[in-house]
């Protein structure tokens, strides 16, 4: 029996969000449709992100005081500026496109199912963007997953 593919099991059309979407729409989006993530479009329909339920967690998140030392009467931080101005910018975010991730990582239609799993144990993630061709066509995520495991064996 071949393998089943992302195409069986994701969701097709999903509902998106722009960058320029409120958090708090996208929070009740996800709420609403009881999902964990949403991929951001731009006008043209282009993928440039997604936004999941810990990004909006991490906007309520204390921010990380940097470490420092000192070096003949001058501190040095031990954290990456460019990093604390990231997280200043995802607490204080008030639309999507400032809490969301960047360059999500995506699958393919006709990924092995495995594959896709693997991604998502591998590196935490809970909804992966589906491509074809350039073109978002659905998502996939942990619950579409464990529903085909179940579903599988009857």
């Amino acid at each position: 029996m071949a393998e089943l593919t992302v195409r069986q099991v994701m969701t097709p059309d999903p509902v998106t969000v722009t960058p320029e979407t409120p958090v708090g729409r996208a929070a009740a989006l996800m709420l609403e449709r009881r999902i964990n993530g949403l991929p951001v479009v731009d006008g043209a329909g282009t993928l440039v992100g997604i936004i999941c339920q810990s990004d909006l967690i991490a906007e309520q998140k204390k921010l990380p005081l940097p470490s420092f030392f000192t070096l003949l009467d001058g501190y040095i931080p031990l954290t990456s500026l460019k990093h604390l101005e990231r997280e200043v910018e995802r607490i204080a975010a008030v639309n999507v496109g400032q809490a969301m991730s960047r360059q999500p990582v995506t699958v393919g239609p006709d990924t092995p199912l495995s594959q896709a799993a693997a991604l998502m144990v591998d590196h935490n993630f809970h909804t992966l963007p589906v491509l074809d061709q350039g073109r978002l066509v659905g998502v996939v995520g942990k619950e579409d997953l464990l529903r085909s495991l179940f579903t599988d064996q009857g």
